[in-house]
């Protein structure tokens, strides 16, 4: 997520994207797996990088409607997810989530629901697009503006998701980083996650909201989650990266959050890696028991602190 003075940086960009109206900055995914993935270490050693002093951040991404239906008392929000009704039943359970405060939270309800969720969600927590248009708004049928977003008092909107790239075609230039299983097995992870992070880095002149999401895309959706030690390599690669290619200062302030399966089981446990600053939730976002559990995750990162 990143701010911006106007939808311009739109195409240049990848994670989570605060927006912002002209004149004033606003905003832009069980128990552990089993999952044992070869390691993405350098050839030359272990990684080393300053760990983030930015507060804590969790989105929540509800996505399109989907049937995972799997028993007759769980998931259901996952079969009606995109209907009125598990829409108003989710707002309500997150307006009386209790919250750690020191933390910044943010949904993504389908565009459909995004006033609607504006308007009935507590304040709490703030909203955000699943994807915005990537120029100035113009005649593109179908397609929503960040100045549309801004204007029904959207702060935020999430830009480049991995489903997006591989399945709708969007390049690097709107990706949101993170390797493919085959990509990981061959050594590639750091030198996929550089390129991606090259791809918009020279564009963006400010980075105070800027928010970077990590997620390995055999872990979206997969109920496989990267060890807390596979996600922190990454998470640290990325912030070296940052030090080298844009600014120390940049490297320590930038919140770089994981995705990829993460859930209330495993979350304090990733909670606990020092160079993750939060989450980027799925499937379990739409659960909101969970997905506080999630939100509150952030005092594993004080005991480990």
């Amino acid at each position: 997520m990143a701010a911006a003075a106007s939808s311009s940086l739109a195409s240049q960009f990848l994670g989570l994207r605060r927006e912002a109206a002209p004149s004033t900055a606003l905003f832009v995914q069980s128990a552990q797996s089993k999952l044992r993935l070869p390691s993405t270490r350098c050839p030359n050693g272990r990684v080393v990088a300053m760990a983030g002093t930015g507060k804590f951040f969790v989105g929540g991404n509800w996505k399109c409607p989907q049937e995972w239906l799997t028993s007759k008392t769980d998931n259901l929000n996952y079969l009606k997810n995109g209907t009125t009704d598990s829409v108003s039943r989710l707002v309500a359970d997150l307006n009386v989530a209790k919250l750690e405060n020191d933390v910044d939270v943010v949904v993504a309800p389908p565009y459909i629901y995004l006033d609607k969720v504006r308007q009935s969600l507590t304040n709490r927590i703030e909203i955000s697009a699943q994807n915005s248009w990537v120029g100035k708004g113009g005649a593109f049928t179908g397609e929503i503006s960040a100045e549309q977003l801004i204007d029904i008092g959207c702060k935020w909107v999430i830009l480049g998701h991995s489903e997006r790239r591989h399945i709708i075609g969007e390049d690097n230039q709107v990706a949101l980083q993170g390797e493919k299983l085959e990509e990981r097995e061959t050594g590639k992870t750091f030198d996929v996650c550089f390129q991606q992070m090259k791809a918009f880095a020279d564009s963006i002149s400010d980075w105070t909201n800027v928010v970077i999401a990590y997620e390995p895309v055999w872990a979206i959706g997969t109920g496989k989650v990267a060890t807390p030690q596979q996600a922190q390599e990454v998470h640290a690669a990325v912030r070296d990266w940052l030090k080298n290619n844009v600014s120390a200062e940049v490297a320590s302030s930038t919140r770089i959050i994981y995705g990829g399966s993460v859930n209330g089981s495993n979350c304090s446990e990733l909670a606990e890696e020092e160079d993750i600053d939060g989450f980027l939730v799925g499937g379990a976002s739409l659960k909101g028991p969970e997905f506080a559990t999630i939100v509150n995750s952030v005092t594993s990162k004080k005991v480990a602190a």
